[in-house]
C-alpha cells in the first residue's frame, strides 16, 4: 500500500467569508458549497474544506485552531505571485527564498491568510 496524493486539508477558521476573500481574491482558488451547505476552496484536484472555529464538523482535529497551519502551494510563476501580492497590500513575510520542497529545489515567497496561517508560494526550480 502506499499513499497517491492528498484530496483535501481542513482548516479551521476564524471567520468563513473572511478567509473565502483571501483565497480566492488573492489566490485565485474557487469557493465550493458542499454537503448542506459546508464550505469549501478548490485548486487543482484539491480543495481545502473550511470549520468554522467552535462549530467544527465531526470528527476533527484534537485541537483545532484557526491559525496553527502552516501551508504551501506550488504555483507556476512565484515572481509573479510576489508581484500581485504587492499589487493587492499582502504582507510579505519572506521574499524569494530557496527552499526544498517535496521533489526538490524551490523558490518560495511567503505571507499569511486572514487567521495568521502561514502561506508559502513555492515554485520548482
Amino acid at each position: 500500500m502506499t499513499i497517491k496524493g492528498l484530496d483535501h486539508l481542513v482548516l479551521t477558521v476564524a471567520d468563513i467569508e473572511a478567509t473565502c476573500d483571501f483565497y480566492v481574491r488573492v489566490l485565485g482558488m474557487i469557493r465550493e458549497t458542499f454537503a448542506g451547505g459546508r464550505t469549501a476552496l478548490q485548486f487543482g484536484s484539491q480543495k481545502i474544506n473550511l470549520h468554522q472555529a467552535g462549530k467544527e464538523f465531526e470528527p476533527k482535529a484534537l485541537k483545532a485552531t484557526p491559525g496553527s497551519g502552516d501551508l504551501c502551494f506550488v504555483v507556476d510563476d512565484v515572481r509573479a505571485m510576489q508581484e500581485r501580492l504587492d499589487e493587492l497590500g499582502i504582507v510579505i513575510v519572506d521574499r524569494l527564498i530557496a527552499r526544498t520542497g517535496a521533489v526538490g529545489p524551490i523558490l518560495s515567497v511567503y505571507c499569511r491568510d486572514p487567521d495568521g496561517n502561514l502561506i508559502e508560494l513555492s515554485e520548482y526550480e
